[in-house]
């Protein structure tokens, strides 16, 4: 079996640069947002055939589909910047079109073709043993060695993934609190994650699965069409949302990461800073090569810092003074977690 990563973390940590990073190193197959695409419906319990393996990850994902209707696509969707034959209008775009194939190839419509005649004719199995083979098809299929999921917004899946996968190993990536928590403030995504939490919160439920039709009749009118099959965008980037809501989201975030790394074995986790990886790309990244398992080649270094824009460090030291004392305020918690 080939070694197997996750990177885990908040999300607007600079993990997509990452992904960029390692996809272009020759023996590592980077799954972009892989996670966040297929989510829990691809680890079902019990065994399944290899075509309901497939459908799960086939079956296109409703919050996406439904954004890019409302015209709120997130910027990670790589399908819809050169549209194939899917579309969220019609058919929905596969959970594995939209970010994690495009990432691989030039020709994601190609690859999934691909990939469904071979996984439908796959015996029944465990998720864990159809996933392992998955991904095994696709080192195959590219020559690699290596397997490494990152997806944003990933703590949350952490100890299923360590369940699932028991010899995985985990790396934390994080960037600094009010930094991060201002950029996601500004990204559709993560503003649309805030206002769900909000619409739990006034529920009372842990799940948007657990509402009910008289839950959602009394939601706010600016809040209930989010649950819409089209909502208008302006409910998403207008709202107007305390800059506290993302540090503290942060700060959650954060601390779940780094009590789910603390009960790892050693040789199974690592952290990895931004800040650290923009100060010292080249010794950050012979690091993870080394924990991920492949060399740190120099072309690859090189490669990977250029990849890596420093234009946006320091950005929360632009707000004004007390915006900037809010934001680090909802950030404490997470910050002491991290400094000890």
């Amino acid at each position: 079996m080939h070694s197997l990563t996750f990177v885990i973390g908040t999300g607007r940590s600079g993990s997509t640069a990452l992904s960029r990073i390692l996809n272009s190193h020759p023996d590592v197959l980077s799954l972009n947002e892989f996670m966040a695409s297929v989510g829990d419906a691809a680890f079902p319990e019990g065994r399944l055939t290899g075509e309901e393996f497939w459908q799960s990850l086939c079956r296109p994902a409703p919050h996406f589909d439904r954004m890019i209707r409302s015209g709120l696509p997130l910027p990670e969707f790589l399908y819809t910047r050169r549209p194939g034959k899917y579309a969220a209008e019609t058919t929905g775009i596969p959970a594995l079109s939209l970010m994690v194939l495009p990432h691989l190839t030039e020709d994601p419509d190609g690859l999934l073709d691909e990939l469904d005649a071979a996984v439908v004719q796959w015996p029944e199995g465990t998720a864990a043993e159809h996933h392992r083979a998955l991904f095994g098809l696709l080192c195959a299929r590219f020559g690699r060695t290596a397997v490494v999921e990152r997806s944003g917004y990933s703590t949350g899946w952490a100890a299923g993934l360590r369940a699932t996968f028991p010899d995985a190993r985990f790396v934390h990536m994080f960037r600094d609190g009010p930094d991060c928590a201002l950029s996601m403030s500004r990204h559709p995504g993560f503003r649309t994650i805030s206002l769900l939490r909000e619409i739990k919160t006034r529920a009372g439920v842990g799940s948007l699965a657990d509402l009910r039709d008289e839950d959602v009749r009394a939601l706010p009118a600016d809040l209930s069409p989010l649950l819409s099959e089209r909502f208008d965008p302006a409910l998403v980037r207008d709202r107007d949302i305390p800059l506290r809501t993302f540090g503290t989201l942060w700060s959650e975030l954060v601390v779940e990461g780094t009590e789910f790394l603390s009960r790892l074995p050693a040789d199974q986790r690592t952290t990895l800073a931004y800040e650290d990886l923009l100060d010292n790309p080249a010794a950050e990244l012979t690091r993870l090569a080394g924990f991920v398992g492949v060399d740190p080649l120099p072309q690859w270094l090189l490669t990977g810092s250029e990849l890596l824009d420093h234009s946006r460090r320091g950005s929360a030291r632009r707000l004004p003074a007390a915006e900037l004392d809010e934001l680090r305020e909802g950030c404490a918690p997470g910050t002491r977690v991290l400094a000890g």
